[in-house]
């Protein structure tokens, strides 16, 4: 059974070595979403670096997940004192679980203060796909699906919640978003 991989991206407005109190929360927030996110239902994984400290994102060892990579429009530092960003990619049993994730409980309370933290950049902050049962996607995966994302319209290879797609490749709905159903095709001509 296919699972849904989850790309998200965001730049911060400061560096996330920054002691300044709103990055300070921002990253504790950050570590209890993680902690919380492990148990939610329909969680399988997501992409943890070996070793490293905060912001030392492009050096560290991600294992399977790949090199760390970013989208190309971001312009900010790339190294431990200097990198701004947020990401994360993370595999799930399916879009229901996702969203539940992302829009409810502790990560639904901090999306709340996203303006808080992170600069507008005209530019998606997320983007799914569907990957094969025991496949890893890669930072390099979700980077390509979110520029491709910016691109175009959502479709099959790179959706939003909003616009997601089925394992097949045909519209779905989430329930929630916009007060549709969950993981159904959508009817014909509605999307």
């Amino acid at each position: 059974m296919p699972h849904v991989a989850l790309y998200t991206f965001g730049v911060l407005k400061s560096p996330l070595t920054d002691p300044a109190p709103l990055t300070r929360e921002f990253y504790d927030t950050g570590e209890a979403v993680y902690r919380r996110m492990s148990g939610q239902p329909g969680y399988l994984a997501r992409a943890e670096a070996a070793e490293g400290g905060r912001g030392a994102l492009f050096e560290a060892d991600w294992g399977a997940w790949g090199e760390f990579a970013v989208p190309a429009w971001y312009g900010k530092g790339r190294t431990a004192e200097t990198a701004a960003l947020a990401a994360t990619l993370s595999l799930w049993t399916g879009l229901r679980a996702a969203f539940d994730a992302v829009y409810t409980g502790l990560h639904g309370e901090a999306l709340k203060r996203r303006h808080d933290w992170f600069e507008g950049t005209g530019h998606p902050n997320h983007v799914l796909w569907w990957v094969s049962e025991g496949a890893t996607p890669t930072w390099q995966d979700g980077v390509s699906r979110l520029e491709h994302l910016h691109g175009h319209r959502p479709a099959p290879h790179a959706f939003t919640f909003r616009q997601p797609f089925t394992p097949e490749g045909t519209p779905a709905r989430i329930k929630g978003v916009d007060g549709r159903d969950t993981e159904r095709p959508a009817p014909p001509g509605e999307a």
